[in-house]
């Protein structure tokens, strides 16, 4: 390696430490990173610039928004309440529910959006029942992850494959649909063994959740119907934006304006409720995984990764599976996924069958997002979101729920891609 190559990985070990430990807020440490890249010329200012995923930041930025303006409606309260009346106070059914809405929600809007729709809810109805939203919050983490895994339009990943491959979303639910499906039920019954002793029911919670009326919560009905509808259109057009040719974050950003535009809020009250340090930190994130880009070290990895499998495509598919799981994990998955299509791609002319290595990536990729609590967007923006609001998930505290998670689901999805391709 040469010393730029090196400086980048210090770099990019410094910043994952320092996160990991949680003694520097980890904005101010993923902007200094991204200040270090700069200043010891691993990137140029406009190289930098040009490795942040602006797609994915427009598109959390118009959909807090969004969600600042629905919330005022009382919609989620509305939700909340509806939801724990049906589960008759049952904390380990409300989990179970919203594990199965997240889930859903995710492979047909995207993950992010998702949980910044979930998150709130969540809030309302841990207040409720006087519970920790902790495992609620958790949970929803790793649904959305899974669920955002089985369309073309979930994860960001899903959508540069399918580009890349011709694939359709059609493509994407009946090859990745079943295991998905199999992988949540599964953890369903996981979790709610891991949180048995956190999620019990009381009388007094059911009680006092009869005497709720749901119908009350409704703040301004007006702006509910107006939210309604905006909403309609983000979720028609977010399932429609590649065949129209607009970017996703354009989606966020219209429904955003709209909603402003006819909400009748105060615009600055807002923009200012927008999570602005988790934007500046996803900014930074992508200049320091991009250093690494720019140096060559994550392609490297890829080409490595081809070389050791010798061109056998069953093995290279378990590599890129698990490779792809453990990298995501830590690093962006955009710029990990970018290196590998062409690779993929080169094997393809080569007159290999690469259908299984695409799925394999796939799964890696957008699984692998569950590892840590960094490893994907929506585990960060639900994280912020509950730190917003007293409840603070740590790194540590993450990983050692979510990292054996994702390598459960990966030893599922191994056992899938087997019974699919090997036998």
């Amino acid at each position: 390696m040469n010393t730029q190559q090196i400086i980048a990985i210090c770099i990019f070990a410094v910043v994952m430490i320092l996160i990991i430990s949680e003694k520097i807020d980890r904005t101010v440490v993923a902007l200094s990173g991204a200040a270090l890249m700069f200043l010891f010329k691993i990137v140029t200012f406009e190289e930098g610039i040009s490795h942040i995923d602006f797609n994915t930041l427009f598109v959390l930025i118009g959909m807090m928004i969004v969600v600042a303006i629905v919330k005022k409606s009382g919609l989620f309260e509305y939700v909340a309440i509806l939801t724990a009346k049906i589960s008759k106070g049952d904390p380990s059914k409300i989990m179970v529910y919203f594990m199965i809405i997240t889930a859903v929600l995710s492979a047909i809007l995207d993950n992010v959006t998702t949980v910044l729709l979930i998150g709130p809810m969540t809030l309302v109805i841990s207040d409720i029942l006087s519970i920790n939203p902790i495992p609620f919050l958790m949970t929803q983490i790793i649904a959305s992850n899974v669920g955002g895994t089985s369309t073309l339009i979930g994860d960001p990943p899903n959508i540069m494959i399918g580009s890349a491959a011709g694939l359709s979303f059609g493509d994407f639910v009946v090859n990745l649909g079943p295991v998905i499906v199999i992988i949540l039920i599964l953890l369903i019954f996981i979790f709610k063994f891991i949180y048995r002793k956190e999620l019990v029911k009381s009388p007094e919670s059911e009680q006092s959740i009869a005497k709720l009326d749901e119908k009350k919560a409704i703040q301004d009905k007006t702006l509910l119907i107006k939210s309604l509808a905006v909403l309609a259109l983000i979720l028609v057009g977010f399932m429609t934006h590649s065949k129209l040719g607009i970017e996703s974050s354009v989606v966020a950003i219209t429904g955003a304006c709209i909603l402003l535009l006819i909400g009748k809020q105060d615009p600055h009250e807002i923009i200012y409720s927008v999570e602005w340090p988790t934007i500046a930190f996803f900014a930074g994130l992508f200049i320091v995984v991009g250093g690494l880009s720019n140096t060559g070290v994550i392609s490297m990895l890829a080409k490595l990764l081809v070389e050791e499998t010798h061109g056998n495509v069953i093995l290279t598919m378990f590599l890129l599976l698990w490779i792809s799981a453990i990298v995501s994990s830590f690093l962006d998955n955009i710029p990990f996924v970018a290196t590998l299509i062409p690779l993929i791609l080169t094997m393809q002319t080569q007159g290999m069958d690469v259908m299984p290595l695409w799925w394999a990536t796939s799964l890696g990729a957008c699984l692998g997002g569950n590892g840590t609590l960094i490893g994907a967007s929506a585990n960060v923006v639900l994280a912020s979101v509950g730190q917003k609001h007293g409840y603070p998930i740590t790194f540590k505290d993450y990983l050692k729920v979510g990292f054996p998670i994702m390598i459960f689901t990966v030893i599922i999805s191994t056992i899938y891609l087997t019974i699919k391709f090997a036998m």
